[in-house]
C-alpha cells in the first residue's frame, strides 16, 4: 500500500490485447478509460469484456471509464485540399452555406454554433494556432477578423472560449454510444465539454431511464464557463476530470496550473474525486523515459492530493505502454511517500466544518496513529468522503459488490477488496491482514458507527 494516488490508463491499439492488459494492471492500473471518439460501440464493448476478464483473473478490482466524444466542432471543407493563406487583420466569413470554402469564407456546419455567436467572441482553430474575433453576426453568417494564424484548411477543429453554445451536451453519436455502453454496465461515464450542471442532469436522466445499474458520472472540465461554475458542476457530478488539453486552448495556458489547484480544492470540499489528465508522460509515446518536467508534473498530482493521474496516447498509441504505467507508479509512489512524511498539504481546504463526520474519522485516525481506516462499504460514498479529507492513512474498503469496489478504484488512498465473507462478518482484522497489516490500531467505520480497535 505504498501508492495512494490512482492511475487511470487510456486503452487503445497498443494495449488492448490480453497479454498487455495483464502486464499493465499488474504494473498498477486502477481504472481503464475507453475513448468513444474512436472505434464503434461493439468494438469498445469487446474491450470492456476483456478488461473485466483480466481483472477477474488477477483478482484485482479495475474500474471501467467510458469517455464520450461530446460536441466536437469542425469547420466545413474548402474547394481543394490545399492550405489557404491567412493574414492578420483580414476579414473571414463563417456561414451556413454548404458550398466549399474559397479562402475568404467557409461553412460552419453546426447551426447551433452560428446561432450562439456574439460580437467580440473569439474562435480558435487548429488547437489554438489560429485566432479570430467575431465582428458582426447575422442569421446565416458571422464576420470575423484574423488576429493570428497564417493558413487554414478543411475540417479544422475549433474552440469557442467566450461562447456558451445552446446545444445538448449529448450529440447523436454520444446518445448511440451511451445507449450501447449502458448494456455493458460501465462504472463511470465521462461527459465532454460540460458547460453547466444541467448538462450532468441531462446525462443522468438518460442513464437512469435505461438502467438501474449505478453508473457514476465524471464531468470533464475543459471550458471557461465550466471553470466558473465548478462548484455547481462538481455537486451535480460524481467526479471531475481536469482535461488540460482543451482547457489550455480555451483559457490562457499560464492559468491552467492555478485553475487545476482551484478545481482540486473545490472538489475536496465537495467530496468529489479528481482526475488530472493530458500529456502527463507525453514524451513516452516515442521514448522509454520521461522528461524531467513530466516527472515533476506527475509528482505534483500527488502533492496536490488529486485522486488519479491519467495517461492518454502514451498508452493508446505509444511504443511502451507497460513502461509508462511502471514509470507513473514509481513517480506517484515516491511522491505519495514524500507527501505523507512531509505533510505540507498544498490543497488544504479551510471551509470544511469541524463537525463534519468524515473529518472526524480522519482526525481520529491521525490522533491515534492508526495503521489504517477500515470501511465496510455498502456503496462508495462513505469511503470516498473520508478519502476527500486526505488522511494520508490507508483506507481499506471492504465491499460485498464488485461495482462498489470498481467505483472506489478512483478514490485516493482507498484500497478496495470485494469479499462477501469479510463483509458479512465485519472482519476488520483479517481485512487489514490482507494488505500486510499485522499490528497497530484500526479506525473501523460501519455505517454511522465508528470504533477504534487494535489488531489482535
Amino acid at each position: 500500500m505504498n501508492r495512494f494516488t490512482k492511475i487511470t490508463a487510456s486503452i487503445g491499439p497498443k494495449c488492448e490485447n490480453r497479454e498487455m492488459l495483464v502486464k499493465m494492471i499488474q504494473a498498477g492500473v486502477n481504472l481503464c478509460r475507453l475513448n468513444f471518439s474512436h472505434d464503434t460501440g461493439d468494438v469498445q464493448g469487446q474491450k470492456i469484456d476483456l478488461i473485466r476478464s483480466v481483472a477477474s483473473e488477477l483478482n484485482t478490482p479495475v474500474g471501467i471509464l467510458i469517455d464520450l466524444q461530446g460536441p466536437k466542432h469542425r469547420i466545413g471543407n474548402f474547394a481543394t485540399e490545399d492550405k489557404y493563406p491567412l493574414t492578420p487583420g483580414q476579414q473571414f466569413v463563417f456561414d451556413s452555406d454548404s458550398t466549399p470554402g474559397d479562402g475568404s469564407r467557409v461553412q460552419l456546419p453546426d447551426s447551433d454554433v452560428l446561432r450562439s455567436l456574439n460580437i467580440g467572441d473569439r474562435i480558435l482553430l487548429n488547437d489554438g494556432k489560429i485566432e479570430m474575433r467575431i465582428d458582426a453576426v447575422f442569421p446565416d453568417r458571422a464576420i470575423a477578423t484574423v488576429i493570428r494564424g497564417t493558413e487554414i484548411w478543411s475540417r479544422r477543429g475549433f474552440n469557442l472560449p467566450d461562447t456558451e453554445i445552446e446545444t445538448s451536451v449529448l450529440t447523436d453519436k454520444d446518445r448511440s454510444d451511451l445507449e450501447y455502453a449502458i448494456t455493458k454496465n460501465p462504472d463511470w461515464v465521462a461527459i465532454s465539454f460540460v458547460q453547466k450542471p444541467e448538462d450532468i442532469a441531462e446525462v443522468r436522466d438518460f442513464i437512469t431511464a435505461r438502467t438501474s445499474h449505478p453508473i457514476k458520472i465524471i464531468a470533464k472540465i475543459e471550458r471557461p464557463n465550466a471553470v466558473a461554475r465548478i462548484a455547481d458542476i462538481a455537486t451535480a457530478a460524481d467526479a471531475v476530470m481536469i482535461a488540460r488539453g482543451d482547457l489550455a486552448i480555451e483559457v490562457p495556458f499560464e492559468q491552467v496550473p492555478a485553475i487545476s489547484r482551484q478545481i482540486i480544492r473545490e472538489c475536496r470540499k465537495l467530496n468529489r474525486p479528481v482526475i488530472v489528465a493530458t500529456q502527463m508522460l507525453g514524451s513516452m509515446v516515442d521514448s522509454d523515459f520521461p522528461t524531467r518536467a513530466e516527472i515533476s508534473d506527475v509528482a505534483n498530482t500527488s502533492y496536490l492530493r488529486a485522486d488519479s493521474a491519467m495517461t492518454s496516447e502514451e498508452t493508446t498509441i505509444g511504443m511502451h505502454p507497460v513502461d509508462v504505467i511502471e514509470t507513473m507508479d514509481k513517480i506517484l509512489s515516491y511522491a505519495d511517500y514524500d507527501a505523507i512524511n512531509n505533510p505540507y498539504d498544498w490543497s488544504r481546504v479551510e471551509n470544511i466544518p469541524e463537525n463534519d463526520w468524515s473529518r472526524s474519522v480522519a482526525s481520529m485516525a491521525y490522533l491515534n496513529r492508526a495503521a489504517a481506516i477500515v470501511v465496510f462499504a455498502r456503496d462508495a460514498d462513505i469511503a470516498t468522503h473520508i478519502s476527500c479529507r486526505k488522511p494520508d492513512i490507508p483506507i481499506i474498503a471492504v465491499c460485498n459488490e464488485n461495482v462498489v469496489a470498481c467505483h472506489l478504484c478512483l478514490a485516493r488512498g482507498v484500497f478496495p477488496i470485494c469479499d462477501n465473507e469479510l463483509y458479512a462478518a465485519r472482519d476488520a482484522f483479517n481485512s487489514a491482514r490482507r494488505f500486510g497489516l499485522n499490528s497497530g490500531k484500526l479506525v473501523i467505520v460501519d455505517g454511522d458507527k465508528i470504533s477504534l480497535r487494535t489488531i489482535e
